[in-house]
């Protein structure tokens, strides 16, 4: 039984979460009340105290129990869209602070201490009366962190999980492909050292790294530009800043993500497109995949945030169903298709069978005139744009955790110098493309040190240029995939002093961006930028190869495009039916 009675320390939800919980729209129709179980010492690994809240259905019967581990303390939002809405549908709902955060003890480190103490909150679970063995987990970012470092050795009571925006690799988070992701690093901190203090902790950190931010990212070294806006050194940031190799010691064991390689538990993946963690749980569903795991994937039009807000009624409709399917033996809600994507340009959504789906790579070829061709160029002089540190090529929009996320107008990076754009006519038809694209170009620099940003770009008939997806290379000698000398631009310097030069020649440079769902419509244009950076969304390369923290100087790079280099989209020919949902 699961009343109040067994319950002594239960009561009413406090009037703000309730407050809260009823200005959350198009959510079903409560089957309970709701009792709550407030600060609950639950022991960690070690002993540590970890403040625990426990949300429960007022009502008799038994009830699966939903596990949530969360940084950012036990509040809002997590007590009235978790807490109080799941138990509201019949859930045990259990919200614990990690180890160092929203008034547990013992010493917060970055993921360290997850597996562990995740273990220990299902040692105590076992132990309660009104634990029936039947256990999932959800949350998203970091809570979906928890999930992963749980799944390393899943108990068997675990029976589903939902891992909304998640994270899995820190590593990932951090250096998503080489460069430094100095804007979410910063933001991520704040999110991190204040958010379980509560919301005039977090507003005034927050406000202060509003303050402090350009500063922060423009002044040199950046391991000491960022402390005044954040209130002080940050033991996890300045290892994350320092350890720049995926082998470094710091970071074993800090992908979490290996774990669905061997998963059984069925497990369900939300996303957004402009998603900081879009390219994490694409990686996911494929190691899901491959495994035979029960899972499904639902990918929105959202930023990281937004999933959990403009698109909670989608997200917590997708969650509900998979934990009633999986906890409660009642799989009606459920859709048929195991993929559900937001297809942009035509605003709707497709079910697919997987993803991705089936697609013909089209390659669209850089012109001297600024054009997309599909036919191959002639011989000509290469393209070359000078990037300078000291004036960075700014950062507009894509997946970012701030408010400037998302599809925003480019026109403004558009017009700088030191962005090329190569763009095709007006279509004649509809062009869809669902997958990954990429460039493919032939590059050289005169420094051997240098970033290559490249951005898609939708641009409609007023000639309003909206980013689709980008993606970004960093270039240095030594590099995995790039030769220990670049080829020299004209008129340039080689990097290396060791021998004579070689001879000048392209070095071959992928630049993958983000997947994608879109569809670029009839009089549109297809546009692509190819810049140096996007800063402060990445680090600046300096252009010395002096490490992050510590690096003093800035050098200006020349960097030259070489043909034939081209776009590349996965075009797709099959018409796909537009999903039946009301969403």
């Amino acid at each position: 039984m699961t009343t109040a009675t067994h319950h002594p320390t239960a009561k009413k939800p406090p009037l703000r979460t309730r407050a809260l919980r009823r200005t959350l729209r198009g959510m079903p129709a409560a089957r309970h009340d709701v009792a709550l179980e407030p600060g609950l010492v639950v022991p960690a690994a070690d002993g540590s105290p970890l403040l625990t809240d426990h949300y429960f259905p007022r009502a008799g019967g038994d009830f699966p129990t939903l596990l949530v581990r969360s940084p950012y303390g036990r509040g809002i939002p997590w007590a009235p869209m978790f807490g109080m809405l799941f138990a509201e549908q019949g859930f045990h709902v259990v919200l614990q602070s990690s180890r160092g955060t929203g008034g547990s003890g013992g010493e917060y480190a970055l993921w360290q201490h997850e597996a562990a103490d995740g273990q220990a909150a299902v040692e105590w679970l076992r132990r309660q009366p009104w634990f029936t063995g039947v256990l999932g987990t959800m949350g998203p970012s970091a809570l979906g962190y928890a999930q992963w470092a749980l799944a390393a050795d899943p108990p068997p009571e675990l029976r589903a999980m939902v891992v909304q925006v998640g994270v899995h690799d820190m590593y990932g988070f951090f250096r998503p492909s080489g460069p430094f992701a100095l804007e979410n690093a910063l933001v991520s901190a704040v999110g991190r050292m204040y958010y379980g203090q509560g919301t005039p902790a977090f507003a005034r950190a927050a406000l202060r790294l509003q303050r402090h931010f350009r500063k922060a990212t423009r002044s040199l070294p950046l391991g000491d530009a960022y402390v005044p806006a954040l209130g002080g050194r940050v033991p996890f940031l300045d290892e994350v800043m320092a350890c720049s190799d995926p082998d470094d010691a710091y970071w074993q064991g800090a992908d979490a993500g290996v774990a669905a390689g061997h998963l059984s538990v069925p497990t369900s993946l939300v996303t957004g497109w402009h998603d900081v963690c879009l390219d994490q749980t694409l990686r996911q569903y494929e190691r899901l995949r491959r495994a035979g795991c029960d899972t499904t994937l639902l990918v929105g039009p959202w930023t990281h945030n937004s999933a959990m807000q403009q698109g909670w009624p989608e997200v917590f409709a997708e969650t509900l169903a998979w934990l009633r399917a999986h906890l409660c033996d009642d799989p009606s809600g459920l859709r048929e298709e195991r993929v559900r994507v937001h297809v942009g340009g035509r605003q709707e959504w497709r079910d697919l069978p997987d993803w991705p789906p089936a697609a013909t790579e089209r390659r669209w070829y850089l012109g001297a005139d600024g054009a997309l061709s599909s036919r191959t160029p002639e011989a000509v002089p290469p393209l070359t744009f000078r990037y300078d540190p000291a004036d960075p090529t700014p950062s507009v929009g894509g997946p970012l955790l701030g408010r400037t996320a998302g599809a925003r107008d480019n026109a403004s990076l558009e017009a700088r110098d030191d962005v090329l754009t190569f763009t095709t006519p007006p279509l004649t038809g509809p062009l869809d493309i669902l997958g990954t694209a990429a460039v493919e170009l032939r590059v050289t620099t005169d420094t051997g040190y240098a970033d290559v940003f490249a951005r898609l770009c939708d641009v409609d008939e007023r000639g309003r240029s909206v980013n689709i997806c980008d993606g970004i290379r960093r270039l240095e000698p030594g590099a995995s995939g790039v030769p220990e000398v670049l080829g020299a631009a004209p008129g340039g310097r080689t990097v290396s002093e060791s021998g004579p030069a070689p001879e000048p020649g392209p070095t071959p440079v992928t630049v993958a961006m983000s997947a994608t769902a879109h569809s670029f419509a009839a009089g549109h244009r297809i546009r692509l930028q190819i810049s140096g950076g996007a800063h402060p969304r990445f680090a600046r390369n300096t252009g010395t190869g002096e490490p992050l923290a510590t690096a003093t100087r800035l050098v200006p790079a020349e960097i030259s495009l070489h043909q034939p280099s081209a776009l590349v989209l996965p075009q797709t020919k099959k018409a796909f039916m537009p999903s039946t949902s009301d969403r």
